[in-house]
């Protein structure tokens, strides 16, 4: 049956958090923030709960909807069977999301798509993929301050009650211990100096290696996510969070990257980030760290090779001829960090669809390594603990065809009581140790100081 929804204009709010919190506590309730009106570059906030279905992928790649299972060729089939469900008519609008899926895809739904050897232990009980199936949404654009609901008559009024209805206190957020890390300093150096020897063996030209901080947490994750959003706004954050038998499970990503952009049009784009240096403490600091990152032949060599190894995944799905670099190693500035970033763009060809892009492109190649698969080897042999949602993906998928993923990093996942946080980044043949270890620090020493962490020494 068809559900006809209607697009109703709402008060504009500069920034999502009023209207989410009262809706986070429902079902399915998810997130995809714009960080606005801190960060710049970002233009819509999307939210939306109590999904018509919840669909779960597990570490083997087996689907379940509602917790029953669900038979597919595979969990991007499986994915894409649910979305072909939902039967809606609306008027025309430009909006980025008139119904469909939204959700996650974990680092570890690589797992699913090529051979690992399996050396890494689970690092929560996350599922690979959580991605729920909405006939709604509550839409923010920035650009032109206005605010959309989009909904059928049944759900505006649902949703009209629950946006009314007084918000209930939760227990302060708070660390019961400071975040300790997985490797020390010698297990770093061990794991730098093993992807340095396949490096000069010819068996890969770049690794991004990461490490894993965890700390025990009580209190309520929303409230953590707003400290982080805080201390480091980002266009392409997000945030979901659901009870299990085993405590709150949750995501609290604060994504400068966005990993692929699929226009109705078949119009997509990628934007990989490769290159990284902290903020000057002083205009003049601040200007000289970007200028070296700029100037770097070592950061642009990486980039470079992530464009490439993006351009050829974008070519297993794109049209012929049109897979193009319009922006190589482009400076981009936030909160606590510079960045080179690039973009890579395409024309998708016509029996492909958005998911069949987001397969053949997954995970994303700027945390990986080149070439691709040889490094999640590589990662998964020399990584303590899998990565879950970390380096995967959050994003939305409309069903006319217009999709947007971020790369989950500056990424925190909470399970069973604990955070985790992740800091990585490419090695490459002149990759220096204390460089690169520093590096991984500089990345999450805001996201641990917001959470009321003990810095690091």
């Amino acid at each position: 049956m068809t559900t006809r929804l209607e697009i109703t204009p709402l008060p504009y709010r500069p920034d999502p958090l009023g209207y989410f919190a009262a809706l986070r506590h429902h079902r399915g309730a998810v997130l995809l923030d714009s960080g606005r009106p801190i960060a710049p570059g970002g233009r819509y906030d999307i939210m939306s709960a109590a999904p018509l279905a919840l669909l779960e992928i597990d570490l083997s790649g087996k689907a379940y909807i509602d917790g029953m299972p669900r038979h597919a060729q595979g969990p991007f089939a499986a994915q894409q069977a649910l979305l072909d469900e939902l039967d809606l008519a609306a008027p025309h609008s430009e909006l980025p999301f008139l119904g469909g899926l939204i959700g996650y895809w974990g680092y570890d739904l690589g797992r699913t798509l090529e051979p690992l050897s399996g050396h890494a232990a689970p690092a929560a009980g996350l599922p690979a993929s959580r991605v729920g199936l909405y006939d709604w949404a509550l839409i923010q654009d920035h650009e032109r301050q206005e605010s959309w609901l989009v909904a059928s008559t049944q759900r505006r009024a649902e949703v009209a009650g629950w946006l009314a209805a007084p918000l209930a206190s939760q227990p302060a957020f708070q660390l019961t211990s400071p975040f300790a890390g997985e490797l020390d300093r010698d297990g770093y150096a061990r794991r730098f100096a093993a992807v340095r020897d396949y490096i000069h063996a010819g068996d890969c030209y770049q690794i991004n290696l990461a490490q894993r901080f965890s700390a025990p947490y009580t209190g309520d994750l929303w409230e953590a996510y707003r400290r982080l959003r805080r201390a480091t706004p980002t266009p392409f954050a997000g945030y979901l969070a659901w009870p299990t038998a085993h405590g709150e499970r949750g995501i609290l990503s604060l994504s400068p990257e966005r990993f692929l952009h699929c226009h109705p049009d078949s119009r997509v784009e990628t934007r990989p980030i490769k290159g990284t240096r902290p903020r000057g403490t002083t205009p003049e600091a601040d200007r000289a760290l970007a200028e070296e990152l700029a100037a770097s032949l070592k950061d642009r060599a990486e980039n470079v090779m992530i464009v490439d190894l993006l351009r050829n995944d974008l070519g297993r799905v794109c049209r012929p001829g049109s897979v193009r670099v319009p922006q190589l190693c482009s400076l981009e500035s936030y909160a606590n960090v510079h960045h080179l970033v690039s973009v890579v763009t395409g024309m998708l060809a016509t029996d492909k669809r958005p998911l069949d892009l987001l397969a053949a492109a997954f995970p994303g190649g700027s945390i990986t390594g080149a070439p691709k698969v040889r490094a999640m080897q590589i990662i998964d042999e020399l990584e303590p603990s899998q990565r879950s949602v970390y380096c995967g993906s959050l994003g939305y998928v409309d069903v006319r065809g217009h999709m947007d993923t971020s790369i989950a990093i500056r990424t925190a996942v909470a399970d069973a009581g604990r955070l985790h946080l992740w800091g990585g980044g490419g090695l490459v043949a002149d990759s220096r140790l204390d460089e690169e270890y520093t590096e991984t620090l500089d990345k999450i020493r805001h996201l641990m100081a917001a959470l009321d962490a003990k810095a690091l020494e």
